[in-house]
């Protein structure tokens, strides 16, 4: 759960608060659960209802978005291996962080429904469950947001590499 609000919230900021209220509103709400769906699917919805309050929490305070690839836990501790030189490492940790920039640029519902599939492996019915979305509507999210990834990947890639090719020409002529 906690892996889940942070990928859908970006930040570690206030992340066992949230924990917390997802759990408090489980538990107001077990009384009116009726079974129809597994809990988890139930949890889910909780989860992305929780996310949701904290992003429009954050719009109202103006603060920028945080990416979850911060200097405390970097994904180089999510994603150690031991036969993996250092620029491998490298080139995958700035890959990680320029696809949480990019997540985080997509819409809330194209954002969470990524996460639901992608991260945590949930199925279509299990996500159109838990957002209360038609399954349709669910695939829809699913391939705009990948296309929206793709593009802001590639575009800010491209980006990147016309930055270092500057970078290294101005240093050439420095010689």
């Amino acid at each position: 759960m906690f892996r889940t609000l942070l990928r859908l919230t970006g930040s570690r900021e206030h992340l066992e608060d949230l924990a917390q209220d997802v759990f408090l509103r489980l538990y107001r709400a077990l009384p009116n659960f009726r079974g129809e769906a597994l809990v988890t699917t139930y949890l889910y919805r909780i989860m992305v209802n929780v996310a949701q309050d904290e992003w429009k929490r954050r719009r109202r305070e103006a603060q920028s978005l945080v990416s979850i690839s911060d200097e405390v836990s970097g994904w180089e501790d999510r994603l150690q291996h031991p036969g993996r030189n250092a620029e491998e490492l490298m080139e995958e940790r700035e890959f990680a962080t320029l696809v949480d920039s990019q997540l985080q640029r997509l819409s809330g519902v194209e954002r969470t429904v990524l996460v639901l599939y992608h991260q945590e492996e949930r199925t279509y019915e299990q996500i159109a469950l838990a957002l209360g979305l038609p399954i349709g509507t669910v695939r829809t999210h699913l391939h705009r947001g990948r296309k929206k990834l793709r593009e802001g990947i590639e575009a800010a890639r491209s980006l990147g590499d016309r930055a270092a090719a500057g970078k290294e020409a101005a240093w050439k002529s420095s010689e």
